[in-house]
């Protein structure tokens, strides 16, 4: 520790400016003495040259000089604060991240707290000024921090020991008396523990967000988990049906090429036949036609007569005129083959379809009708699950969302995501119309029921449906809705078949599930649409 002279001097020592050993020290007219660097910043930042100590003013502004007196007590004093600091066990040289003694030379010294009045770290051994001489006790002290300057107003140079509440900043002493005087203002240390209530508020809020996202990545890689499964078990599917087409294809062809060509061999055999009776034929007539050449060349009467009755007599031939060679015809063959396979297909086919209701049936969504959308002419039941065409205008509220001229109605639930399903019965009825629709379509005037107008839609008319591509009576149609993928697929639930298929929609408005039971027909269209429960296929 420092002894009472050395104390002494210390005091003696400081500029009053800085509050720290004089560096350069300078003597003015006045006879204070200051750093340099001090005064000069002093005068340069005012009109006037004043001393900072007497207030004493200087017509013109002279030129410090150097007292090499202080100058010199200064470095001993220094020195001797130095030797001093070395000689002390308890003192700990800055390691990095610390923040280290401002006034130490050569190795430094960690700092042990910091000045808001001096901007100034110190160690141990040069804080002691700020514990004994009655100036320094004053003085702000805090534990030891890195850039000082930006805990100093940069208006008043004073400490910012202040919080503004209104606008959020640290403020001096000197900004609630100009700037921010009618400003409600706090404590630093008061807005230090609020704000740090306010931090581990957010900071639990970043960990519960940190949380939310980490079970997301688990979610997102639990979906590609499931999609990967989803999309072996289709490929493994996809194979297994192509392997039994292409079987039944190779095998179909097989049974085609074998049926031609047996029916070639039996021509090839006919005809062999054909040829060996007529080559026997022409080996009879050759010789008959030897033994005539022979017999019209006696010149002996008798004997030519004689001779002629017996080789006169037509060889044993048959009738070659209208024999030929029978031609197997190929007609519809095959077609018929072709028509096997599509057997194959269908069975096929009537497969995939079950497990694709099956499939889709999972998506089933409760559905109810929406009274505020439906036409005025409509009647709906209590459960909002069935509506029918009555034959009274019913007096409703001409609402934005009320199909006013055609007997529409909506769904009460819309959907902006994902896949869903629902059932409607159409037994019974000879008109309707079934599907979804987006959001803005057109309620009150002309309503044309197609894509581009936000309407996708399957419908019967007079037991004819323009959209559907099965001609049966149907009883029950699904709808499925794959909003992400653009799909609207309709189903014949009873007969497992897809009867009609939107594809590559691109869906940007919520949708709405959409029935239109259409009108009585003089009573031969009167049954309701129902909405109905979904029983699940196998």
């Amino acid at each position: 520790m420092a002894s009472g002279s050395s104390l002494l001097s210390q005091e003696h020592f400081l500029c009053s400016v800085c509050l720290d050993v004089f560096t350069d020290p300078v003597t003015i007219p006045c006879g204070h003495n200051f750093c340099k660097s001090c005064i000069t910043q002093c005068w340069d930042s005012n009109e006037e040259c004043r001393c900072p100590n007497c207030n004493e003013l200087f017509n013109t502004r002279l030129e410090p000089r150097v007292n090499h007196f202080i100058r010199e007590m200064t470095f001993q004093l220094r020195e001797s604060m130095r030797v001093e600091a070395s000689s002390c066990p308890d003192q700990q040289y800055t390691t990095p991240g610390e923040v280290p003694c401002d006034i130490c030379t050569g190795t430094k010294v960690k700092a042990l707290k910091s000045c808001l009045v001096c901007l100034a770290s110190y160690c141990e051994t040069h804080l002691e000024p700020h514990q004994k001489v009655t100036g320094l006790k004053r003085h702000q002290l805090i534990d030891p921090v890195e850039n000082l300057e930006d805990r100093i107003c940069k208006k008043h140079y004073q400490p910012l020991d202040l919080f503004c509440k209104m606008e959020q900043v640290c403020v001096c002493q000197f900004c609630t008396e100009s700037d921010h005087k009618l400003h409600p203002v706090v404590p630093l240390k008061g807005e230090y523990e609020e704000k740090k209530i306010q931090l581990g508020k957010k900071e639990a809020e970043v960990q519960q967000m940190i949380q939310q996202r980490q079970l997301k990545i688990q979610e997102v890689k639990q979906s590609v988990e499931i999609s990967k499964e989803d999309a072996d078990r289709e490929i493994a599917h996809s194979v297994q049906v192509f392997t039994v087409l292409m079987s039944s294809i190779e095998r179909i062809q097989a049974e085609l090429i074998d049926m031609i060509k047996e029916n070639q061999k039996k021509t090839e055999k006919q005809a062999k036949g054909f040829i060996e009776e007529l080559e026997l034929e022409i080996r009879e007539l050759k010789k008959k036609s030897t033994e005539l050449e022979q017999l019209s060349q006696i010149k002996e009467h008798l004997h030519l007569l004689q001779s002629f009755s017996s080789l006169n007599t037509p060889p044993h031939t048959k009738n070659w005129t209208k024999v030929s060679v029978h031609q197997p015809s190929y007609v519809g063959t095959v077609r018929t083959a072709v028509e096997q396979l599509e057997q194959t297909v269908r069975k096929e086919m009537e497969k995939l379809c079950e497990a694709e209701l099956k499939r889709v049936q999972q998506y089933e969504v409760a559905v109810t009708l929406d009274p505020d959308t439906a036409n005025p002419y409509l009647v709906l039941s209590d459960d909002g699950k069935q509506v029918y065409c009555g034959n009274i205008y019913n007096n409703l509220p001409d609402n934005p969302e009320r199909f006013s001229q055609f007997v529409h109605v909506l769904g009460k639930q819309s959907f902006s995501s994902g896949r869903f399903y629902f059932e409607v019965m159409v037994k019974e009825k000879t008109d309707w119309t079934l599907g979804v629709v987006r959001e803005s379509v057109n309620r009150k005037g002309e309503v044309l029921l197609r894509p581009k107008d936000g309407f996708w839609t399957t419908w019967l008319r007079n037991g004819i449906g323009a959209c559907l591509s099965v001609t049966e009576k149907i009883q029950k149609v699904g709808v499925f809705v794959d909003y992400e993928e653009g799909l609207v697929y309709f189903y014949d639930v009873d007969a497992v078949a897809q009867i009609y298929s939107f594809t590559g929609c691109n869906f940007t408005e919520r949708l709405y599930p959409f029935f239109s039971p259409d009108l009585t027909d003089g009573g031969k269209n009167s049954a309701p649409l129902i909405i109905s429960p979904v029983n699940k296929v196998g």
